[in-house]
C-alpha cells in the first residue's frame, strides 16, 4: 500500500547534498513552528521538535520510535538535547538512512525497512512519527475508499510496537479543499505524481477516524501558515542556489522543485493543504 522503496527513492534520493542546500541545518523536511514570530528557519524547526517531543512526553528515560525518520533531524535532536536511552528510526530511503549512519549520533540505531514489515528489537515507550503518513496510502487507494483501514492498520501496529502508557507525538500534512484554479488542479495534481508518487495527504477526519480502538487524541493543533512559510524559506534557499543546482544536478531538478515549492506555497496560502500536530495515548 502507498509509496513502495522506489517511489520513496524518487521523492528522497535525488542527493543529500542537494536537499542539504535549502532545508534547515539538521535537515528537516517537515513543518517548522513560527507561531507568527519573525524567527529563522533553524529555531522553527527547534521549536517543532520540542513540541512534538512534549506530545509523545519524551524524557531522558526514553526508549524512541521514530517512524519515518528522515534524514535524522528528529534523531539527532532526541540523542542530543533530550539526551534519551535509545532512539532507533525507520525509513525507506537508502540516502536517508546512510546520512543518519554518518552522523554517528550516540545511541541511535536506524535500519532502511516499511512499516508493515518492521519487526521492532523492544516495545517502545515513546513514539515520533513527523509527515510519514502521506506515503500510507496510494491516490487510487484513497479513491477506492481504503484510506480508514489503512491508517487503522498503522495505529494498530504502532500500539502493538510500545509499552501501556506510551505517548504518540505525530505531525502529518492535510488534504483540505480541492483546488478550483485550473492551474492550481494541475500543479497539485503534478506535485503528487511526479514529486511524491505512491503517495497522497490524509484527511483531519480520516485520522480521526483510523486512531480508534488503540490511540486516544488529547490534543490537535493546525498549523497551515505555518507550513506556508516553511515552505516559503524552503523555495528562497533553493532560489539563492539556483546556478548550483543547475550546474550540479541540472535545469530540470532546479526547475521541478522551484515550481513543487511554489505549489505548496501556494496551496497552504488558498486552504487546499494544512497541517496537523497530535498528541495521542495508548488506549491500554
Amino acid at each position: 500500500m502507498g509509496s513502495n522503496k522506489q517511489d520513496i527513492a524518487v521523492s528522497y534520493d535525488v542527493s543529500n547534498e542537494f536537499f542539504r542546500l535549502w532545508l534547515d541545518e539538521r535537515m528537516n523536511y517537515t513543518c517548522g513552528v513560527f507561531d507568527g514570530q519573525e524567527i529563522s528557519l533553524e529555531e522553527a524547526q527547534l521549536n517543532k521538535l520540542r513540541i512534538l517531543s512534549g506530545f509523545a512526553h519524551v524524557t531522558p528515560e526514553s526508549t524512541l520510535l521514530d517512524i519515518g525518520c528522515g534524514w535524522g533531524a528528529n534523531l539527532e535532536y532526541q540523542a542530543l538535547v533530550n539526551k534519551v536511552k535509545a532512539a532507533h528510526g525507520i525509513t525507506l530511503s537508502e540516502a536517508q538512512c546512510a546520512e543518519i549512519r554518518r552522523r554517528k549520533l550516540p545511541g541511535v540505531n536506524a535500519t532502511v525497512r516499511s512499516y508493515l514489515e518492521y519487526k521492532p528489537p523492544l516495545k517502545f515507550d515513546a513514539v515520533m512519527s513527523i509527515c510519514m503518513m502521506e506515503h500510507i496510502v496510494s491516490p487510487q487507494e484513497a479513491r477506492e475508499g481504503k484510506s480508514i483501514p489503512a491508517y487503522r492498520n498503522y495505529f494498530r501496529l504502532v500500539h502493538e510496537w510500545t509499552k501501556p502508557g506510551t505517548y504518540f507525538g505525530l505531525q502529518t500534512i492535510l488534504r483540505n479543499f480541492v483546488p478550483r484554479d485550473r492551474q492550481d488542479v494541475k500543479d497539485v495534481g503534478w506535485v503528487t505524481y511526479e514529486i511524491f508518487p505512491g503517495g497522497i495527504t490524509p484527511r483531519l477526519e480520516e485520522i480521526v477516524a483510523a486512531v480508534n480502538p488503540y490511540w486516544e487524541i488529547l490534543e490537535i493543533k493546525t498549523r497551515r501558515l505555518d507550513y506556508q512559510k516553511t515552505t516559503w524559506h524552503w523555495r528562497d534557499r533553493l532560489r539563492r542556489n539556483e546556478a548550483k543546482i543547475r550546474a550540479e544536478w541540472g535545469d530540470k531538478v532546479f526547475d521541478d522543485y522551484d515550481r513543487y515549492l511554489s505549489t505548496c506555497v501556494r496551496g497552504f496560502e488558498k486552504h487546499y493543504q494544512s497541517l496537523a500536530q497530535y498528541s495521542l495515548k495508548r488506549i491500554d
